[in-house]
């Protein structure tokens, strides 16, 4: 293990995942640039939907510790980050009360979020539909009897709801409209959220296979995985091209100045001889889908 949990205070950090949160952040940000950019841009629905997500992404985290030490994944021989729950200063109930917590907040806010951005009552059954299904998705990855993370589907639910629900979503939320150039900016960060993904499932691909969680890595082997990562890297930047194709917006071209980042993550994950090596590319990955949210945002904002 690399890092040892003294106190319940510190294992409640490490199951909470802050590094994890700027990546979730990363498709709100997205679609109120756009928004902004557009005229349609709210404070309070960027602000609540910012909150609904830290939400999600916390509750999906603890439910990930949960399931995966109830499931096995995680064990003392396990490389990378030390999970609350196998460290034995958070019990299994204890684990189960903060997730049903953090999955109360994040319905009450999406209630309140969906509530003033909505008037059409479809609407708001529509947007509450998919608000259920992104909570029971956080808590079903590698929770439950039948962990969807365990069949090898992490990668579709991130790519759906970190990427195209995400953007195209959050643009709504503050519009009421839609704008079609918004879908390739989804599926951008569809394919960097994803790519994140597999880096875990790379660095954890003897433990998943250990413990019979069939991640795209354990189904296809490690080479193949590390070609999958580069496809995402450039095919998330290639996909901004049909943005700007629809747009005219060159000023997104900015976004491309993380690109180099993202080829560092890509080269550091190919040569990663160990899960010890390959781990901080997992944190390096998620700067640099922020930092690419961030320059487009300039980008299309000021240039």
């Amino acid at each position: 293990m690399e890092v040892e949990i003294k106190d319940r205070k510190q294992a409640w950090l490490h199951a909470i995942r802050l590094r994890t949160l700027p990546l979730a952040l990363a498709s709100i940000l997205a679609g109120s640039f756009v928004a902004y950019q557009q005229g349609v841009f709210r404070w309070s629905i960027f602000l609540l939907a910012s909150l609904t997500t830290i939400f999600l992404q916390i509750l999906s985290n603890l439910s990930n510790d949960y399931g995966d030490t109830v499931h096995g994944a995680d064990h003392e021989g396990r490389e990378g980050p030390v999970r609350a729950v196998q460290s034995g200063l958070i019990s299994l109930k204890e684990m189960k009360n903060a997730m049903y917590l953090f999955g109360f907040f994040s319905l009450i806010t999406g209630l309140v979020l969906i509530y003033l951005a909505l008037q059409n009552l479809l609407l708001f059954g529509l947007f509450l539909i998919l608000g259920l299904l992104a909570i029971w998705a956080a808590i079903t990855y590698t929770s439950g009897a039948n962990p969807y993370g365990y069949l090898g589907l992490g990668d579709i639910s991130v790519f759906l709801f970190f990427g195209l629900l995400g953007v195209i979503g959050t643009f709504f939320l503050h519009s009421s409209d839609f704008f079609s150039p918004v879908i390739w900016i989804g599926v951008s960060l569809g394919f960097f959220s994803t790519a994140v993904l597999n880096i875990n499932n790379i660095r954890d691909i003897e433990s998943d296979t250990e413990a019979g969680k069939k991640s795209i890595p354990v189904r296809i082997g490690k080479q193949a995985a590390i070609r999958y990562n580069w496809f995402l890297i450039v095919a998330g930047n290639l996909t901004l091209g049909l943005f700007i194709l629809i747009t005219q917006d060159y000023g997104a071209l900015l976004a491309l100045l993380a690109m180099p980042l993202m080829i560092k993550v890509g080269l550091g994950v190919q040569k990663a001889k160990s899960s010890k090596q390959t781990d901080p590319y997992l944190k390096q990955m998620a700067l640099s889908t922020l930092l690419w949210v961030l320059c487009f945002g300039v980008g299309i904002l000021f240039l």
